[in-house]
């Protein structure tokens, strides 16, 4: 665990090792993605299905094999606990719930001279959502990337969950049958983003790719990019706590570790200027390792990219939060509102002691699919807006077209592009016309 202290004269150059680690530049990786997308986009379902047996131990006897058929969805669905299935629909309903809210609707407006200005909004025809499947099952995931997809009224929702030895997860088949999917696929890895973008026999190419994986996913949904969209370039988990010491210390070796235990590259950063404090939640993280499931994973990431850092006051936590730009950022404070003037870079906000991260993982409603390695400085979180095309809308008048061809034809002309400018002269009414 890194340790750094505002206060240090090498506190610059530590910050900078901590902050601009990046874990997206091996050329062997870009080099073996690039083989695999190649070759799934010419060979198609052979190419899939070779890669499928080679990474996820799955044979498969045919392409209709790479398919998992809607019922046994369904019964993945009804074989649920009811404790289990409620928990799935009521976090469902609650995700639903908050991206209605994210609706956009087409708008026009008239001109004096009555031409017709305005954007048309259309829901993408068809996405294709990833979900992982490797240390770990995701039905969350596969909630928080369907059900905006529906809400934005796309047509047909396509999903790859790879299946390691054949394993499905029940609890995944189960959230694909309650957020509307259309169809699943038991691919994973970069082959699976290789054939939602470019279609193979069997899956069908997609106008948009969303939903986080490994380096190799990411790597692939970057080369794919331009051939489809994509939502962002998803790198390891992050979580950034600022504590001004009114939080349990339990409570927050908690939230950092929650983080910590997705992977051994995920990043977990306390910031506090309580000394006290500091050390209450460091030794409540040893505590928690010790019985933590998932210790050996979260006990690496904690070791290598963990860190804490004391800072002097409220001003220098709110400096360095903007500049860390974190996925989760959670304001563990007694007036988390009063903060908010001075945070302008996170993918979520957790506001106050009661709001951790888990919550907005699961169920909360907000989407959990945010910009991570600092990318929240220019984007956000996945939501119906990432699900729709909005087209201009251009309807010019007579009248309209004699005001604006002028002043066409005279910025057309200064750039020296004479087919545009006589493109709009000509619609400009002759003198006694």
């Amino acid at each position: 665990m890194n340790r750094l202290d505002t206060r240090n004269p090498d506190f610059a150059q530590q910050f900078h090792a901590l902050h601009d680690w990046d874990a997206n530049l091996d050329p062997q990786i870009e080099e073996r993605v690039r083989e695999i997308v190649a070759a799934v986009r010419d060979r198609g379902d052979a190419a899939l299905r070779e890669y499928t047996e080679r990474f996820d131990g799955l044979h498969t006897d045919s392409s209709a094999d790479l398919e998992i058929p809607r019922n046994h969805w369904e019964q993945a669905l009804h074989g649920l606990e009811p404790g289990q299935r409620a928990a799935l629909e009521k976090a469902a309903q609650r995700i639903r719930s908050y991206h209605e809210h994210q609706r956009s609707t087409s708008w026009t407006f008239t001109e004096t001279d009555g031409t017709v200005l305005g954007q048309r909004i259309l829901p993408l025809s068809r996405v294709g959502i990833y979900v992982p499947g490797g240390k770990a099952a995701y039905p969350s995931s596969v909630l928080m990337n369907a059900i905006p997809a529906h809400v934005a009224g796309v047509q047909e929702i396509i999903m790859t969950v790879p299946t390691p030895q054949g394993q499905v997860n029940p609890w995944v088949l189960a959230a694909a049958a309650i957020a509307g999917v259309d169809r699943v696929f038991c691919v994973g890895g970069a082959q699976a983003v290789a054939a939602l973008a470019y279609g193979t026999e069997s899956v069908p190419a997609v106008d948009k790719i969303v939903g986080p994986g490994n380096i190799y996913v990411a790597t692939a949904k970057r080369m794919v990019f331009g051939r489809v969209g994509i939502d962002m370039i998803a790198g390891p988990s992050e979580i950034l706590v600022i504590s001004d010491g009114s939080a349990p210390a339990e409570w927050l070796a908690w939230d950092l570790l929650s983080q910590a235990e997705h992977d051994e590259l995920a990043q977990s950063i306390l910031i506090s200027w309580d000394d006290e404090h500091i050390e209450s939640v460091l030794t409540a993280v040893d505590t928690a390792l010790a019985v933590l499931d998932r210790a050996p994973i979260a006990r690496k990431s904690w070791a290598d990219r963990g860190a804490v850092i004391r800072v002097r006051d409220r001003a220098e936590a709110c400096t360095i939060a903007d500049r860390i730009a974190p996925e989760h950022l959670e304001l563990a404070v007694a007036d988390p509102e009063d903060w908010l003037a001075d945070i302008h870079n996170a993918g979520a906000i957790f506001m106050g002691i009661h709001s951790c991260e888990a919550l907005g993982d699961y169920v909360a409603g907000p989407n959990h699919v945010l910009p991570t390695g600092g990318s929240a400085r220019f984007s956000s979180a996945l939501g119906v807006y990432d699900f729709i095309k909005r087209s201009s809308l251009i309807h010019v008048s007579p009248a309209g077209a004699a005001q604006l061809g002028r002043i066409a034809e005279g910025l057309a002309q200064g750039e020296g592009l004479t087919a545009h400018a006589r493109s709009a002269a000509c619609r400009i009414p002759k003198a006694g016309s």
